[in-house]
């Protein structure tokens, strides 16, 4: 297989563990907010952002220790604030959503609610899936690299030590 299908591997590979963390954070975040509007008082689109503020630190610690643990750790202040920014935007577009359904429609019964909300974060996903792998969890770019020059420098080698059958094949 080439080059090519091992990129696609390692894409779904880091698609399916984003999904399997995200999936998690879901439930965290539909159960947070469900609760909130059970036992208070808060408006529908508050209880919403504290849901999704408990999922966002749910999901770093999910995304920073399993789906992308061997990106590159150096720069964690960097990587927190990038990923709380980009957290923040998809809080935004997730809530914004609702706060749309609710407030210019009216529909805010607890089943519009959680459909509106789920949608929110449907979209808003989308949006941190691209904005994580390209800006927070950076690959180490020297990992490929390094691979990509054993892999010439064992080919070099073996071409090296072949023996010619005439001189005119000699390697140089």
């Amino acid at each position: 297989m080439g080059h090519g299908s091992s990129g696609l591997r390692r894409i779904v590979r880091e698609a399916a563990k984003f999904g399997a963390v995200g999936g998690a954070g879901l439930l965290v975040n539909l159960v947070v907010f469900n609760l909130v509007r059970q036992v208070t008082e808060l408006p529908v689109v508050r209880a919403s952002v504290v849901a999704t503020v408990v999922a966002i630190i749910f999901n770093y610690i999910g995304f920073r220790y399993f789906t992308y643990r061997d990106r590159d750790k150096s720069g964690r202040t960097k990587e927190l604030t990038l990923f709380l920014l980009f957290s923040v935007v998809g809080l935004v577009i997730e809530n914004g959503i609702l706060y749309a359904a609710t407030y210019t429609f009216g529909w805010d019964s607890p089943l519009q609610s959680n459909i509106f909300k789920f949608l929110g974060i449907g979209i808003a996903t989308l949006f941190r899936f691209w904005s994580y792998r390209s800006w927070v969890f950076k690959t180490l770019p020297a990992r490929e690299a390094v691979a990509s020059a054993e892999s010439f420098l064992e080919e070099a080698e073996q071409t090296a030590t072949r023996k010619p059958s005439r001189p005119e094949q000699r390697v140089l």
